[in-house]
């Protein structure tokens, strides 16, 4: 009787323990931004969604995918490096993804070799496309990521090549995402990260590069020359400009004060010769004693340094005596005018 209840409570654990097994087997929680894709025997059943699902032990299983991974080491340098590698994963992603594409030749138009990696940003927008329509997905877009890349710059020389990095994204992306479509992918944006031309043709461009500098600082240089001398030949100018005008205002000035001086004697004698024949208009001619002043000062001049020369009177002396009688008859009517 014992041991049939202990029989009894073995099997009652064992069940117990198969039942906890089974339902922690059929319990699977999806992360989100994440789905799974449940497979009963081998065949599509559903696809499970972010958050708590159930599915039936043995009888369905996760499908499996293949995803690029990549494991940094060390190499003999010190550089830390990156290789990439294929694992298998229970579920999808559906956030948008990064790969690093490895470097790879290509030729150009002009039979140049040179060394391009590229980065590719893609997002799963249909996880049964994705699983069920390609082998090895992010296989299939390396590959074509490659060869499509291979054929645009099979089409471009070096120089365009290394000028139309825009050029070749947008190309590369439109290209990519028509093809990829029918796997459930979307491609959002294709980078080129470096373009390595050969050594030769590096070590050319560099030369190139230093010419055109040296070029373009030679005329630099000889424009800032010409611009200086331009500058100075304009202040020159300037200056000299400055210089006439103020000589042609002082001789303005000069003139102006002489003419005015001139008109002020001329006043001025005007008025001396108002008061005299105001004073003698009596008694004597006005115009006469002008004339006589005028006359007596000529001979004071023509006579002066002549010590121990002859002097030749004009003929006229008559009027000489003429004016200096005028002169002596005004000169008593003014002293007679003052005696009153």
């Amino acid at each position: 009787m014992e041991t049939v209840t202990s029989l009894g409570l073995l099997f009652i654990v064992a069940f117990i323990i198969f039942v906890v097994v089974l339902v922690a087997k059929g319990l699977v929680i999806v992360k989100q931004a994440q789905v799974v894709i449940i497979e009963r025997f081998g065949k599509y059943r559903k696809l499970l969604n972010p958050g708590i699902n159930w599915i039936v032990p043995v009888m369905d299983e996760p499908h499996a995918m293949e995803w690029r991974n990549s494991r940094e080491y060390v190499d003999t340098t010190g550089r830390t490096r990156s290789v990439p590698f294929m694992e298998l994963r229970d579920t999808i992603d559906m956030r948008e993804t990064v790969y690093d594409f490895p470097r790879q030749s290509v030729i150009t138009k002009d039979n140049v070799g040179i060394e391009i990696n590229a980065l590719l940003y893609f997002q799963i927008t249909d996880p049964l496309k994705a699983a069920y329509k390609v082998e090895s997905l992010p296989t299939a877009i390396e590959k074509l990521t490659q060869t499509t890349l291979r054929n645009i710059i099979g089409e471009m020389d070096l120089d365009q090549t290394l000028t139309s990095r825009e050029i070749i994204n947008s190309k590369l992306q439109v290209i990519l995402d028509d093809a990829s479509n029918k796997w459930g992918v979307k491609v959002n944006r294709v980078e080129l990260q470096d373009i390595i031309p050969p050594a030769a043709i590096r070590e050319a461009m560099e030369k190139q590069m230093k010419a055109e500098r040296d070029r373009r600082a030679m005329v630099t240089e000889a424009e800032g020359t010409k611009t200086a001398q331009i500058l100075k030949a304009e202040a020159v100018r300037e200056s000299e400009i400055k210089k006439a005008e103020g000589e042609k205002q002082a001789a303005i000035l000069q003139a102006e004060g002489v003419a005015e001086a001139k008109i002020k004697v001329a006043q001025a004698e005007a008025e001396s010769v108002k008061i005299v024949a105001n004073t003698v208009a009596q008694s004597s001619n006005p115009a006469s004693y002008m004339i006589s002043l005028k006359y007596i000062d000529a001979l004071s001049k023509m006579t002066e340094g002549k010590d121990n020369k002859v002097i030749y009177m004009p003929y006229e002396a008559s009027n000489v005596l003429g004016a200096v009688a005028a002169v002596k008859d005004l000169t008593g009517g003014i002293a007679a005018t003052q005696s009153k």
